[in-house]
């Protein structure tokens, strides 16, 4: 089990992040805010998807009015995302904002950055503090350039100019597109100051190459133990960051949605189309809540014994499956069967009603 590091724990409505509390999945509309109707639908699929906290963007103050009745439709925590004007942050706080995320760099020192922070402070909503590649500040970018030493100096000189007005209810992201830059930054962070971090790249790209991008970044995070909320960035639905951060944070043992389906990738032995029977039973497994492990593997040599610690799993052969829990064979299957079979065994175990 990956150990975490220790954080300070803050509230986003009523949910706790930091401290150990289980790593939070984010998303962020790609709607114009302003378009209440269209937002709160797209909310409402991301809430589907299991989304737990959303982000909107505030552009201007017609954005940060429609947040007090996209507040009243949703039942997710929101996040404001404010740049540039502090007076948009003032105004989704008054609305109902359940965080703000700003980059006080371009937001202002002085009067303006305070202001933000005493009024977040007085609704006891916290601030994410956002830096990445961007938009370092220009004499840190003079000083240490595009590297892991800037990311994390914009982000402790940002925290600082906070706890300066007396705030300190903040989560922390230093966010790129380069792993390696990020990676490293974390590290520096992770290793200076308390606050949770929420973690992703920045610009990941489209689902298919993004989705890879954000696991290995990522993934790498989260086996430091760094990592208290997570937003896979996608150039397509949102929702399918909310599919992607689920299966990354299932494969690094740290939470689990339902069923999952590991299925060997087949080779020569291989005697019947387990490729199609496994897309088939992972199809099946969506109608289910609870967490499960289903193995599809190809052959009866060596499946059971690779995936002994599957719940339910198949065995391919010639003609006829191999059944098995926990590595051990229950009954052969005819291979025509072998989906209605499987899925009688899952539903026999989610009722808790399995016999062997």
């Amino acid at each position: 089990m990956v150990k975490r590091s220790e954080t300070r724990v803050v509230h986003i409505g009523g949910i706790p992040v930091g401290g150990g509390h289980p790593i939070i999945i984010q998303s962020m509309t790609s709607t114009d805010t302003r378009d209440v109707a269209a937002t709160v639908a797209q909310i409402h699929a991301l809430t589907a998807a299991g989304c737990e906290v959303v982000r909107v963007a505030v552009p201007d103050m017609e954005a940060a009015a429609a947040v007090k009745q996209i507040k009243k439709e949703i039942s997710l925590p929101l996040v404001a995302d404010i740049h540039f004007d502090y007076r948009l942050a003032l105004e989704s706080v008054k609305n109902g904002a359940d965080k703000l995320r700003i980059n006080p760099g371009n937001i202002g020192e002085g009067l303006r950055l305070q202001k933000v922070a005493e009024a977040a402070k007085a609704a006891e909503i916290p601030i994410r503090v956002g830096v990445n590649g961007g938009s370092l500040e220009k004499d840190i970018m003079a000083k240490y350039g595009l590297t892991p030493e800037g990311l994390a100096e914009s982000a402790l000189r940002n925290i600082s100019m906070l706890e300066g007005y007396g705030f300190n209810n903040i989560v922390v992201s230093v966010k790129a597109s380069n792993i390696p830059l990020m990676l490293e930054a974390h590290k520096i962070l992770a290793a200076r100051m308390p606050y949770p971090l929420h973690i992703g790249l920045t610009e990941a790209g489209t689902p298919y190459k993004g989705a890879i991008r954000s696991a290995a970044g990522i993934g790498a995070l989260l086996a430091m133990g760094v990592g208290d909320t997570i937003r896979v960035s996608l150039s397509g639905d949102p929702a399918d960051e909310i599919r992607c951060a689920k299966e990354v944070l299932a494969a690094m043992g740290l939470r689990r949605f339902g069923p999952t389906v590991i299925a060997c990738p087949t080779c020569g032995r291989t005697e019947m189309d387990m490729i199609t029977i496994a897309a088939q039973i992972e199809k099946r497994l969506e109608a289910i809540e609870k967490p499960i492990t289903v193995a599809v593997m190809g052959c009866v040599v060596n499946g059971p014994g690779e995936a002994r610690e599957a719940d339910i799993g198949i065995a391919g052969g010639r003609g006829v499956g191999a059944l098995f829990s926990k590595g051990k064979i229950v009954r052969k299957v005819a291979e025509d069967e072998i989906l209605e079979a499987v899925m009688e065994a899952v539903d026999e175990y989610v009722r808790g009603s399995i016999t062997f």
